[in-house]
């Protein structure tokens, strides 16, 4: 039991620490190791890994089923209220992701299968993403994809990628 307190504070002093900018970075684009760049507290590339997979979950980026017509991902937030005795409290606010930051996602998806194709083939696996940008290239290797598919927002990075990945299995 203490092993699982232990590592509930060690999450929670984590997310108050680096937490906010881990995902603040994340949605604005960065890769895993761009994130550890500019933070100022000492942090693993795993530990920022596991977090901006857990945001892009949370936040419907990433899914692990297949995402129905309407999803896009959403933004989630938390607003301070009072209430009649002056006692604060927080409201979630949930927003939809076509009115953050000008971005539009639609509800198309990408399916995704690096974890897979890391674990079958890593020297392949490697050699496929020369053909890459080397942004998107870390991007793919700094987070922790399962060994299932999943499905990825298709952002213009992941439509860049999509494009580049099919083009080698047409020419290969």
């Amino acid at each position: 039991m203490s092993s699982y307190f232990n590592q509930a504070l060690s999450n929670f002093t984590d997310d108050v620490a680096f937490g906010g900018a881990v995902r603040v970075l994340a949605d604005r684009g960065f890769t895993v190791a761009e994130i550890k760049a500019r933070l100022d507290y000492p942090v693993s590339e795993t530990k920022i890994a596991e977090m901006v997979w857990k945001h892009y979950l949370d936040t419907g980026v990433i899914k692990h089923e297949p995402p129905a017509i309407e999803d896009k991902p959403v933004k989630v937030t938390y607003e301070l209220e009072y209430d009649s005795y002056g006692k604060p409290s927080y409201r979630r606010v949930v927003k939809p992701a076509e009115n953050l930051d000008n971005r539009d996602y639609g509800s198309d998806y990408i399916a995704c299968d690096f974890g897979k194709q890391l674990y079958q083939d890593k020297v392949g696996f490697i050699n496929r993403l020369q053909a890459l940008q080397s942004r998107d290239r870390d991007y793919i290797l700094g987070l922790p994809w399962p060994v299932q598919r999943v499905y990825h927002i298709a952002n213009e990075r992941m439509q860049r990628i999509a494009k580049i990945w099919i083009d080698n299995d047409t020419k290969g």
